[in-house]
């Protein structure tokens, strides 16, 4: 019997704007309070994270991770507010798309090998 899932993901102008790993990246980013770290638990190069994050921040009209460069301390990051609205909003999505998709998948499942 065939697993399926289906998987969310925004396009806007042609482009991948917004999709699972971005939301994972931005989950880690408000968990870990670095971008660095975020990459690390995800098992991700830094400069890879730091170009998702520029993207998502060039994508939408405001900003979703502020960071600050490092210190005595280190620097960090973390979520904008426009940040947690995006990724609450894109996590309900996913739900509701998931929820909706689920009385489909016997059907499919009756003709995947």
């Amino acid at each position: 019997m065939a697993s399926i899932r289906i998987s969310a993901r925004l396009i806007a102008s042609g482009e991948r704007a917004f999709g699972p790993g971005k939301a994972e990246l931005l989950e880690h980013i408000a968990a870990e309070g670095s971008i660095s770290k975020a990459a690390k638990v995800m098992e991700m190069s830094y400069s890879r994270a730091w170009q998702l994050v520029d993207a998502m921040n060039n994508d939408f009209r405001k900003p979703l991770v502020e960071s600050s460069t490092g210190g005595k301390k280190g620097g960090g990051a973390v979520l904008t507010k426009s940040g947690e609205e995006i990724l609450s909003l894109f996590r309900k999505m996913e739900q509701q798309l998931a929820a909706q998709a689920a009385s489909y998948f016997p059907e499919f499942e009756k003709r995947l090998k």
